[in-house]
């Protein structure tokens, strides 16, 4: 991509150039004859292009980077009244009519030089702003395609982080509930290990993409729901309807999980009542209505201290990955907790 880029900068300055010296040689030649016009323009161009090269190509990114623009300034001032002086001896010994004699004692010639150096001011000025103003527009959208790069290897950076502190947490919980049930019903344990080879390969094999078709990641939520349906059993009624039928829709992997995971970690169960999660998702337009309730008590929170990064990751995931395209509210009394998220997905894998 860099080298495109450059190649079109040089195509650029070439042209710059070849209409400056063609737009010189023409006003110089409507005054002499066409030979000293050439000499003067190619006088002009060199000495034009060695100053305004050094002034855009060494010190202004330098300066830009270095954020020391004050200095670069006076190094302008310099260098326009050096390339005057260029101008100034251009003008006078190039002269532009061939039968103008020049005074032959050199101090006698300091007052040409003068106003050569003074009218010659305005067009040093201009090449100098000129070449600047392409090279600092230039300079700025590299040094803006630099930042967007650091960008966005700070999000993808940001976002594997964020997925690797998810993935350990889900693993564990599933591992710790075919522990209990090694003990207890190993029919139930062998079928609880099926279904975690899914969940396990799903991780695999598809999260470390950006971005996983949604029927996927339904379809490993509902093993999720169905382990912990199997693992509270009677204690807890679990109402889950989670069906997709686009399966041309994308989604981030494994963004949904925390939310399910604190509706079964922090459900409460009141004494002589059972508790309840529901859990309902639903796509339409590539719009998904992701909705999530259980009951709840903040004495159960309360004593249930023991990690908490689950939902804090997804809220920053949604907002470095969904910016302007989600709306997520949480509401939550002492009896039940509430999660809605819409979502604006993608039809195409990123």
């Amino acid at each position: 991509m860099t080298k495109p880029i450059v190649f079109k900068e040089y195509i650029f300055s070439l042209c710059f150039w070849c209409v400056f010296a063609v737009a010189i040689w023409i006003n110089f030649q409507a005054n002499t004859d066409r030979f000293i016009a050439l000499l003067q323009t190619i006088a002009i161009v060199i000495s034009s292009f060695i100053f305004t090269y050094h002034l855009t190509y060494n010190l202004l990114p330098k300066a830009l980077r270095a954020k020391r623009m004050k200095v670069f300034l006076i190094q302008a001032v310099v260098n326009i009244l050096i390339l005057s002086i260029a101008y100034s001896f251009t003008f006078t010994y190039l002269q532009v009519a061939p039968t103008v004699n020049l005074p032959p004692n050199f101090y006698d010639h300091l007052p040409i030089l003068w106003q050569g150096f003074y009218m010659a001011l305005p067009a040093a000025f201009m090449i100098s702003v000129a070449t600047c103003g392409i090279k600092f527009y230039l300079e700025h959208k590299k040094i803006e395609r630099d930042h967007i790069l650091l960008q966005q290897a700070h999000l993808e950076n940001q976002l594997k982080l964020l997925q690797d502190q998810i993935n350990p947490h889900v693993v564990f919980n599933i591992l710790n509930h075919i522990h209990i049930l090694m003990k207890t019903d190993t029919a139930l344990a062998d079928f609880l290990l099926m279904k975690f080879s899914d969940i396990l390969r799903y991780q695999l094999y598809h999260c470390n993409q950006n971005l996983v078709p949604l029927d996927k990641e339904i379809e490993y939520l509902q093993n999720l729901v169905e382990v912990e349906k199997l693992r509270w059993g009677n204690e807890l009624n679990v109402d889950a309807n989670l069906k997709i039928n686009n399966t041309k829709a994308f989604i981030a992997p494994l963004l949904l999980i925390p939310f399910i995971e604190n509706a079964f970690k922090y459900v409460c169960r009141l004494p002589g009542q059972t508790g309840y999660v529901k859990i309902f998702c639903k796509e339409e337009n590539n719009i998904l209505s992701f909705y999530v309730e259980n009951s709840y008590s903040e004495m159960a929170v309360h004593k249930k201290k023991d990690g908490g990064i689950g939902l804090q990751n997804v809220q920053k995931r949604l907002k470095l990955q969904y910016p302007d395209a989600y709306d997520l509210k949480i509401e939550s009394d002492n009896l039940v907790y509430k999660v809605t998220l819409t979502l604006k997905l993608s039809e195409n894998e990123q």
